[in-house]
């Protein structure tokens, strides 16, 4: 299945209304934005690693429509949560217009936000999947983590060495702060070590 034939099968399996031509002619133009190009990570392969695990995992068919919207707005320069927030509310107009119910849309909405800070409240299942997944690329091998570190970079091209430092140091930190990396028992168990390890080493390296 290509990934287009699966965001037609997810956005039908949410309920969407409207014509096949109109729903696939929605997920082109939401690969376009995925292959824009001041993205060096988060690129069409970000998306579908994210999506295998979700399919992998059994996931529900808002949990794949948030894993397609959660960067589909991706600008480096904007500030703060900017870039979910409107990836959010893209995602709640686009699904409007294929006619995806609204209760739904409001859901892939709310399931966008949380990956602005990746806090899930206790219970919902949707949610630790969407997070365990875009946090999946912590946990790869050194020498994975490390060209994910690089391209990350590569989209802050912008930004100063020093302040650059800085803000990774701050995100990197705040994810070390979080009582869990991964919130699946199967997910956390092969995942969390190996994430915390590479997270310390780049912070290290970092402030050293």
């Amino acid at each position: 299945m290509t990934l287009v034939e699966g965001w037609v099968s997810a956005a039908c399996g949410a309920g969407a209304t409207a014509g096949q031509e109109a729903v696939v002619a929605a997920g082109e133009a939401l690969l376009v934005r995925w292959a824009e190009p001041q993205r060096h990570y988060h690129t069409v392969d970000h998306l579908a690693a994210m999506l295998s695990i979700v399919d992998t995992e059994g996931g529900s068919d808002p949990v794949r429509l948030a894993t397609w919207f959660h960067d589909a707005i991706y600008d480096p320069r904007s500030p703060g949560d900017a870039n979910e927030r409107e990836s959010a509310a893209l995602a709640r107009t686009e699904l409007a217009d294929l006619g995806v119910p609204e209760p739904v849309g409001a859901e892939v909405e709310r399931l966008v936000l949380i990956t602005a800070g990746h806090v899930v409240a206790p219970g919902d299942g949707d949610g630790e999947l969407l997070c365990d997944a875009d946090l999946a690329v912590l946990a790869r091998p050194p020498a994975e983590y490390d060209a994910y570190a690089a391209a990350v970079r590569r989209e802050y091209a912008h930004v100063p060495d020093e302040l650059f430092r800085i803000g990774r140091a701050a995100v990197l930190q705040s994810l070390l702060d979080l009582p869990a990396l991964y919130r699946r028992p199967a997910l956390a168990e092969r995942w969390e070590s190996p994430a915390r390890a590479n997270l310390r080493r780049e912070l290290n390296a970092l402030t050293a």
